[in-house]
């Protein structure tokens, strides 16, 4: 579908659920829409939901992992965290613990894969490559550069950990830190286009790694505890452990739930296969699609899916959706 045809489907589906009137209005609703791909797939997936099903008023509010949790912590907001990666968040823990927070549905149903890569052209050529031994001994051979996520993400300060504890900037690899997910995903298909070395971290599901193959690079094996210190900022002791398969996971404040019980209850079902969201990411990349626009792709493509989340009097309201 090219970019005309794009904007004419998504306009026809908004205007033909556009201004429901609703017997109940749900009131405002704030949910996060986080600064990677298929974190705004979901959240705009959810705000159509909430307003054409259910009457809310939706407000998204960009983020990231860290400044979403430390806002729930300490102004009780946004309402919703939509794609929330554990592991990558020791506040998580100690909301959970406290109480502010309740945990509804593993969103990514698959869990998220998170690692350090490199190209399978690079590891063909070069197989010692496929491990972090290799690695060090071959600075050059990946370019002497190791693509960090950016600021503000959970997997910062753990790749942060790591790269102390594999000394990579000793062993010649300098640390470059990407200041947003689009310039990280651009660095991946330069490095293709002309075949040329690249390593760093990247995560799955997402478009990025089905459009080009990457290796992951082994790590060593995974150690809880070693994994949780490595991504707590007043833990010292930083140390080796690869990635564990990450839950991924929506959660809302407590006092949310319990005010919001309608909303909660298709918070808890909604969830994607990493499957599906591969190929709708696919598609928005493919497309040049917006956050809206994949959206739509999804609700006007996967209704079998969608379906099951919702209650009776939104089936009703978006039943000329549902195939």
């Amino acid at each position: 579908m090219n970019s005309t045809l794009l904007k004419v489907a998504v306009a026809a589906t908004l205007t033909g659920f556009a201004a429901p009137a609703f017997a109940d209005d749900c009131g405002e609703v704030t949910i996060t829409e986080m600064n990677w791909a298929s974190s705004i797939v979901v959240t705009n997936v959810a705000k159509f939901l909430m307003e054409q099903g259910y009457g809310c008023t939706v407000k998204a509010v960009p983020s990231s992992t860290v400044p979403a949790m430390t806002s729930v912590s300490e102004n009780g907001t946004p309402d919703i965290v939509t794609e929330m990666w554990i592991n990558g968040s020791n506040i998580y823990d100690k909301l959970s613990d406290e109480g502010k927070i309740v945990t509804l549905t593993d969103v990514l149903s698959d869990g998220g894969i998170e690692g350090w890569w490199i190209p399978d052209y690079l590891a063909e050529a070069h197989p010692e490559l496929t491990t972090i031994e290799g690695v060090l001994a071959n600075p050059e051979l990946v370019g002497g550069r190791f693509h960090q996520c950016p600021e503000g993400w959970g997997c910062q300060r753990i790749n942060k950990s790591l790269a102390e504890a594999w000394d990579l900037e000793g062993n010649g690899i300098e640390v470059f830190q990407h200041g947003s997910g689009e310039t990280l995903a651009t660095a991946i298909a330069s490095a293709y286009a002309n075949e040329e070395p690249w390593f760093g971290y990247y995560w799955a599901p997402t478009s990025i790694l089905g459009k080009y193959p990457m290796v992951s690079v082994d790590l060593g094996p995974y150690d809880a505890e070693i994994h949780s210190c490595n991504a707590n900022p007043e833990c010292m002791e930083v140390g080796k452990s690869s990635f564990p398969v990450g839950p991924v996971k929506t959660v809302v404040t407590t006092t949310f739930s319990e005010e919001q019980p309608e909303i909660t209850e298709l918070m808890t079902k909604m969830s994607f296969t990493n499957d599906q969201m591969n190929s709708v990411l696919a598609w928005q990349e493919e497309n040049t699609a917006s956050g809206e626009e994949t959206a739509v792709y999804f609700l006007t493509n996967y209704s079998d899916v969608w379906s099951g989340w919702i209650s009776d009097d939104a089936k009703e309201k978006l039943g000329a959706l549902i195939k």
